[in-house]
């Protein structure tokens, strides 16, 4: 299929690489909200969770409590928070099924939840 001119070209992702895709509508808008704020953080979380979505560190570790869990599908995962920054408040929830990290939440505020 022959591209546009002009079109944006999608990186090609390494067969070992995780594909991230938008669980709820809420995480893709929490999403365009970070990009516009803080695109190159973001940009640095993409690439972490592409390659190593569930590395325990200081920016990236499981929920606990009542949020340790999410059921979708019948299904239940882990669910993990990621900080694209390590002053701000803004976080990503997202849990991991194969090869695929699916977004949950995304917030560009610290979620009221975790305080």
């Amino acid at each position: 299929m022959a591209g546009k001119r002009g079109e944006l070209v999608p990186r090609p992702t390494k067969r070992t690489k995780y594909e991230i895709r938008f669980a709820t509508t809420h995480a893709r808008k929490g999403w365009q909200e970070l990009v516009a704020a803080i695109r190159n953080p973001l940009a640095d979380a993409w690439d972490f969770l592409t390659r190593t979505p569930q590395a325990v560190g200081p920016k990236n570790y499981p929920l606990r409590g009542d949020l340790a869990s999410i059921t979708r599908d019948g299904k239940t995962h882990e669910r993990w928070q990621h900080k694209p920054t390590q002053q701000g408040d803004a976080r990503i929830w997202f849990y991991v099924e194969g090869k695929t990290v699916h977004l949950e939440q995304v917030h560009t505020n610290h979620p009221n939840e975790t305080k």
